[in-house]
């Protein structure tokens, strides 16, 4: 087909604002997929994804549609919309021409609209307004176009008004993507050399490594030998094909399709999201990559059994074969055995990966405190070093500076919650930059704070001071001079590195005194006094007691002589004693979890 009926375009938004459903519409009107096999979130394929109601991966798929007497070709990326996974959302958007950038006519223009909208913007795409949900009894239609329309600078005839849960507008939403959507334009017009850029591969156990691809340049066919740019990396195309939405085979991929191929690859680390692929013989050049992904929180991930070490390593391998974000590397710890660093996105991508390998891996995990980074530079000997796991930051810091990350934030608020939301920014540590009204009924606010105090459960804290109307984004910024230091836990009189944290030193007490206590409420009583204590500045904080199990060792008696049962009570206190010196505490995998989840 000619490529000026080809449209590739991605769906944009902040969180919750309808993109899977929208896209269920549009597969349902096109007929891409059969009414009788229709569902809810069709694209979205992963258990995890269905269970949460958030799309976790993108997702492309081809449709066909049909208008004025014309065959188009619409090439569609479901992109996530929570702000741990806006890297997905920057990789889509180098493979397209044009988005629709969706937004909620019951919550309006929320603070990740502004994050999408600027990386489409960046990259010079065709942005198609559209306003969802306006089959709501709450739809704030004419207040939103009226946000839309201050934001893009736009008409407001030019705001699409649809209904992704009825289908209402998206017939007009369609030719609307035909008319302003541009086709692409392949720069070389000819059938060989072939060039595509890969944004985006999974690992099949049986096919190897299977890229997506944004066939740039020329075409490819099976049996083509091809290579990465980046890498070197050779191979030749065992399979490629569309999605619709599963990988449907084709005979050939040419200039303006988005599909697959598959390489065959078994070896992890040879395929890169921004790489470029082209033939063997008179390769063309790379085409300018993708950022790579910057993590902001770490964690340290360890198996429960040393035996299952191999398996997690193999296992982390795969994950990072589907998510490029997601990078380790092996460590070891005295108590824990040998496990892996791993860096993460954010809060939400630390759980989904934990759960994906306790699900998909059958693996039983701890997973330590998540923590940020930070660069220390030893005042007497000028070393600098960076310290990504708390168990390994020093215990005396006089002789350092200390340096971390700090957020640039932007939260949008109903002007009502502004106190309470004020009050929450001076816990955390925060300086707002700015002050502006967004609406008639609400304020942007622009903000910097220490990323230690952003990953302190700050999302939670924002929504519940808001009644969950405020919303945020963030990026990273500078780097300033912390005045931090380490809390350590003390498990009957042996420190558990995976609930070592960094915390700032003006709420150490408040943090060490929390954490007691929370310990306190998670761990089982066993058969033994469990001692717990919190330990920074260099003394003990904090301290709390766990009895033991106790057992009425003279209940089976039936009245007789009283020395009787003091023996027996004489024995079970000697048995505890000893017990007491030799046993172990058991800490239960859910604790570290819930540690870990609830950590402030």
């Amino acid at each position: 087909m000619d490529l000026k009926h080809y449209r590739n375009f991605s769906i944009i938004a902040h969180i919750d604002h309808g993109k899977s459903t929208l896209s269920d519409r549009l597969l349902d009107l096109t007929g891409t997929i059969e009414k009788r096999k229709m569902r809810e979130q069709v694209l979205d394929s992963m258990e995890l994804e269905r269970e949460r109601g958030i799309t976790i991966k993108m997702q492309p798929v081809r449709m066909n549609y049909k208008l004025a007497g014309e065959d188009y070709i619409l090439n569609l990326i479901d992109t996530p919309g929570h702000i741990d996974f806006s890297y997905e959302v920057s990789r889509s958007l180098q493979a397209v021409e044009g988005v629709l950038l969706l937004v909620d006519a019951t919550q309006g223009v929320q603070a990740q609209t502004f994050t999408v909208l600027a990386m489409a913007q960046e990259l010079g795409l065709t942005i198609i307004p559209v306003l969802n949900k306006i089959d709501l009894p709450i739809a704030r239609t004419a207040e939103v176009k009226q946000e839309i329309v201050n934001l893009l600078k736009c008409q407001p005839e030019d705001i699409m008004a649809v209904s992704g849960k009825t289908g209402e507008g998206v017939d007009k939403l369609l030719i609307e993507i035909i008319k302003k959507i541009p086709s692409p334009i392949s720069e070389i017009k000819v059938v060989k050399p072939c060039r595509a850029l890969v944004f985006d591969f999974e690992y099949s156990i049986h096919k190897g490594v299977v890229v997506y691809v944004r066939v740039l340049d020329g075409e490819i066919t099976p049996a083509d030998q091809l290579n990465f740019v980046a890498s070197g990396e050779k191979f030749s195309v065992l399979e490629l094909g569309y999605f619709r939405p599963q990988a449907e085979p084709q005979k050939k991929l040419q200039a303006g399709d988005i599909g697959y191929l598959v390489t065959g690859i078994k070896k992890p680390g040879n395929a890169k999201v921004g790489d470029t692929i082209t033939t063997l013989v008179s390769p063309l050049p790379a085409v300018p990559g993708y950022m790579t992904p910057r993590p902001v929180v770490w964690a340290s991930l360890y198996p429960a059994s040393q035996d299952d070490f191999a398996l997690l390593k193999q296992s982390l391998e795969r994950l990072n074969l589907q998510d490029a974000a997601l990078s380790f590397e092996e460590e070891s710890s005295g108590a824990l055995g040998r496990g892996f660093r791993a860096g993460f996105l954010g809060m939400l991508h630390l759980e989904i990966i934990s759960e994906r390998l306790k699900r998909e891996f059958s693996l039983n995990l701890i997973v330590t405190t998540p923590s940020i980074s930070y660069r220390l530079i030893n005042t007497r000997t000028k070393e600098e070093v960076r310290i990504f796991s708390p168990h390994l930051f020093p215990l005396e810091i006089k002789d350092y500076e200390i340096y971390e990350s700090w957020v640039a934030v932007r939260i949008i608020s109903p002007a009502d919650y502004l106190s309470p939301i004020i009050q929450l920014l001076h816990e955390h540590e925060a300086e707002v930059m700015t002050m502006e009204t967004f609406s008639s009924s609400r304020t942007a606010l622009s903000i910097l704070m220490p990323l230690r105090e952003l990953m302190r459960n700050f999302f939670d804290s924002l929504k519940s001071v808001s009644s969950g109307f405020a919303s945020f984004s963030y990026e990273l910024a500078e780097e300033r001079l912390a005045d931090v230091s380490r809390l350590d836990i003390l498990i009957n009189g042996e420190i558990i590195p995976a609930f070592s944290r960094i915390v700032s030193r003006r709420r150490i007490e408040k943090d060490a005194s929390e954490m007691a206590e929370r310990l306190e409420g998670l761990i089982p009583k066993q058969l033994i006094t469990i001692k717990i204590q919190v330990q920074g500045l260099g003394r003990i904080l904090a301290a709390r007691s766990i009895s033991a199990l106790r057992k009425d060792v003279t209940d089976y008696l039936y009245g007789g002589d009283i020395t009787r049962k003091m023996k027996l009570r004489e024995k079970q206190k000697k048995g505890k004693k000893k017990m007491q010196q030799l046993g172990k505490v058991n800490i239960p995998q859910e604790v570290f979890l819930k540690m870990m989840r609830n950590a402030d």
